[in-house]
């Protein structure tokens, strides 16, 4: 396993709990999909991944994240380096007010790369990954801010990848994109895991059908069933997971 999450629970400072002991493993070069009602944990979850969590008012945190076996939450973990390693994608894209290369190269370059030719590289080959260097590559001097929803989100998972994370999250990524542009972020989502270790938290449940090599369901801060997306979206074990696919409630 990539990642092994052991017996996690978090706690809020409002006293509401927003997950409760869960344990599960995510193996590496597949898309894992976190879905269920909101309000379930799902984004707490994404974000204790990469300690974003931090941010947040938690109360009280217990369990393990083992990455590659190094537990994320122990207080001596370098959280700069675990982001660095563990990328992540919001639900509204967020580009930077520079150009589109700029978008791309800005990590790389607070981290201290000044080489042209290493940026021009990370450049091409992270909006390749992120299926828009066709649409971009004519224009990397423009705006950022000036292309479509759609191609923004791809190019702030573009700037995620130029830094050449091993795990990516994303959060309800295509939520406001046309048919179209979700389309081309689930498309670059399944070339991406060939390299990657890719956990979604997707929009919906027929999202979740499509692009989940495994998928686990989350309903009030538990993990009710987590199982081969072809297996749980078809046959699911669990009669709250069966209704819920059903859309009998959420």
């Amino acid at each position: 396993m990539k990642i092994q999450i052991n017996n996690l629970s978090i706690q809020y400072s409002d006293g509401t709990e927003s997950l409760r002991g869960i344990s599960m493993g995510v193996r590496p070069n597949a898309v894992t999909v976190l879905f269920g009602p909101a309000g379930g944990g799902k984004s707490t979850l994404l974000r204790c991944l990469n300690r974003l969590n931090d941010l947040a008012e938690v109360k009280t945190a217990s369990g393990q994240i083992l990455i590659d076996g190094e537990n994320i939450l122990d207080p001596k973990t370098d959280v700069i380096a675990l982001r660095r390693k563990v990328g992540m994608v919001f639900a509204r894209p967020v580009p930077l007010p520079m150009s589109i290369r700029q978008n791309v190269t800005y990590g790389l370059e607070l981290a201290g790369e000044k080489r042209r030719a290493k940026l021009d590289e990370a450049v091409e080959r992270s909006l390749k990954l992120a299926a828009i260097w066709d649409e971009v590559k004519e224009r990397l001097d423009d705006p950022a801010a000036a292309l479509s929803g759609g191609q923004q989100q791809r190019v702030c998972l573009a700037r995620a990848l130029a830094l050449q994370p091993e795990i990516i999250l994303l959060d309800e990524p295509t939520s406001g994109l046309d048919p179209i542009s979700t389309g081309k972020v689930e498309a670059a989502l399944q070339e991406l895991k060939k390299e990657y270790t890719v956990i979604l938290v997707p929009q919906s449940v027929q999202q979740a059908a499509r692009t989940a090599d495994y998928a686990a369901f989350f309903l009030q801060g538990e993990l009710i069933e987590y199982d081969e997306g072809a297996k749980l979206f078809t046959a699911p074990k669990e009669k709250k997971t069966e209704d819920y696919i059903m859309g009998r409630f959420g």
